[in-house]
């Protein structure tokens, strides 16, 4: 099995998973893997910029299954910065097709995302969750949403034209331990967690929050992103995978102070990137499809994820420090 984009935050535990599971893995990064989340000596590990149609076929050759996770993005600082860079991510799925067709893979998962959604259908906080068929008429986020949306559409057309069995999830935010805390490209859940932890570490008594905190969204553990990343391979058409569980932004924020124990003056920059005014994960199909959704609360995520960051912190570590396995 290839996982493209392993090490990043999602790919690296996919990698683990299927480890575990007794499969053997290619894992494929264009970063050096001295900066991968997670490294394992198990997995044959390739360096390689799969924007290339050459460094595809160089992945994906001897392969049965491809794992898509390989996308240049972060959270919405850098998407509504970056517009340009996300859309170039277009070539890493058009050649990791065009290279399973061409060495026989037999299926195709393409990590898809929340930010296909219209924008019309999320200019009110109180959403009531993003269903499927929400994506059209089309009005995705910029850049990144447009690649996204181009290339599930394309998956869709290979699996028609050529045969190849793509498959495609929707993810809503995704965050845990082991994942990016820093550096610009981080979610909001590890970024409250991050500047909640330096308020505390350094003693200080506020935190900026960016847009006016009222803004929702639904978060979804790493587990649960993993288990439905493979839960879904029977599935044909695009399938949401997020939590139901919305909150505002400052609800967000008030477990994190909640479970640091502290208490923070709020100051709200409202000139920062915040994207969509309310988003959700309708999960209505894939409770239908599989008796199964997205289920480990935000708070018990958190849980996790703030104590992993606390001690990445507290022993100087960085988003490019953390490599947990040679």
């Amino acid at each position: 099995m290839l996982v493209a984009g392993a090490g990043g935050f999602i790919g690296g535990e996919l990698v683990k998973q299927l480890l575990a599971q007794g499969h053997r893995v290619r894992a494929v990064d264009k970063k050096p893997q001295w900066q991968w989340y997670q490294r394992f000596s198990e997995a044959e590990n390739l360096t390689l910029d799969l924007e290339g149609k050459e460094a595809c076929i160089q992945a994906v050759n001897g392969c049965d299954w491809v794992y898509n996770l390989a996308a240049d993005m972060g959270g919405m600082g850098f998407i509504e910065l970056n517009k340009g860079l996300c859309m170039l991510s277009v070539l890493i799925n058009t050649h990791l097709l065009m290279a399973a067709r061409h060495c026989g893979a037999r299926r195709l998962f393409y990590s898809s995302s929340a930010c296909v959604y219209a924008g019309y259908k999320q200019r009110e906080t109180e959403n009531p969750g993003l269903k499927e068929e929400d994506a059209y008429p089309a009005d995705p986020e910029d850049g990144y949403g447009w690649e996204k949306l181009f290339s599930e559409r394309m998956c869709r057309h290979f699996r028609e034209d050529f045969g190849i069995e793509t498959r495609v999830a929707r993810y809503h935010n995704v965050y845990g331990p082991h994942g990016t805390f820093d550096g610009g490209r981080e979610k909001a859940p590890a970024a409250i967690c991050r500047k909640v932890i330096d308020a505390k570490l350094g003693g200080k008594k506020e935190i900026e929050i960016w847009g006016d905190g009222l803004q929702t969204r639904s978060f979804q553990f790493i587990d649960d992103c993993i288990y439905g990343t493979q839960a879904i391979s029977d599935i044909v058409d695009p399938i949401n995978l997020g939590s139901a569980e919305m909150v505002s932004i400052n609800q967000l924020v008030d477990i994190v102070e909640n479970i640091a124990g502290i208490t923070l003056e709020r100051r709200y920059k409202l000139d920062a990137p915040k994207g969509v005014r309310g988003r959700s994960s309708d999960n209505t199909l894939i409770k239908k499809m599989l008796g199964w959704e997205p289920s480990v609360s935000l708070r018990a995520g958190l849980e996790k994820t703030y104590a992993w960051i606390y001690d990445q912190m507290k022993n100087g570590n960085s988003k490019d420090s953390v490599v947990n396995k040679f």
